[in-house]
């Protein structure tokens, strides 16, 4: 989810209302990795991965530039449009097979040994708890599933409605209720990040974090 959304439609599909949010500019992220993933996947021993929600490609290109086989995922064909460019300019387009999907409706073939989940969050229909639970099957034994989410809204988020959700950590767990014994929780916390506001002034965003490994 981008603090900037675009205000939804009610009668909007997930893929149109994705499509006009990615066609309101050129370019909406910056093409880097997400620090906090990064962060935890760093010294993974390189295997399958698949990206949900893709968006245009940061994470996974510097996946695939780290030896990843990456299947990435959006709902947007803009956006993996972009995504594609960005791999190309990086030479790692062999490494990515990209997938258009409404997660809600349908989810990629096969089983990876990473997972992830970036700001996996929207203001248009998203089956968030099933799509998740659907990754937890797409694991490997001894794979990680990475789940990062907005903790909260930014006061200048404008375009988000009051009323939306930023469940904790814990909450999104017991949404996805994994049973215990097939699952490690590697970290589960909420931390802040240093950015700044749309004037330019320090802020602290706060980010949800959930590494869960599959035990063999």
């Amino acid at each position: 989810m981008s603090t900037h959304e675009t205000e939804p439609s009610a009668d909007q599909t997930p893929k149109e209302y994705w499509e006009q949010h990615y066609g309101e500019r050129e370019r909406i992220w910056s093409g880097r990795v997400n620090a906090n993933f990064a962060a935890v996947v760093a010294d993974l021993t390189p295997g399958s991965a698949l990206d949900l929600g893709c968006g245009e490609g940061g994470d996974a290109v510097w996946l695939a530039q780290r030896g990843w086989q990456v299947t990435a995922v959006d709902v947007s064909d803009t956006a993996i449009g972009r995504a594609t460019t960005l791999a190309h300019d990086h030479d790692v387009l062999d490494r990515i097979v990209f997938e258009q999907h409404d997660l809600s409706d349908s989810f990629p073939h096969g089983t990876f040994d990473l997972i992830s989940a970036q700001f996996l969050h929207s203001t248009v229909r998203l089956a968030r708890p099933q799509i998740l639970r659907n990754a937890a099957d797409a694991l490997t034994g001894g794979g990680t599933l990475v789940v990062v989410d907005h903790a909260e809204a930014p006061p200048f988020a404008k375009k988000i409605p009051h009323d939306h959700p930023f469940p904790s950590a814990e909450e999104v767990l017991a949404e996805l209720d994994l049973p215990a014994a097939q699952w490690e929780r590697v970290r589960v916390e909420k931390v802040g990040r240093d950015g700044a506001d749309p004037d330019g002034q320090p802020f602290t965003w706060w980010d949800n974090i959930m590494v869960l490994r599959r035990r063999d």
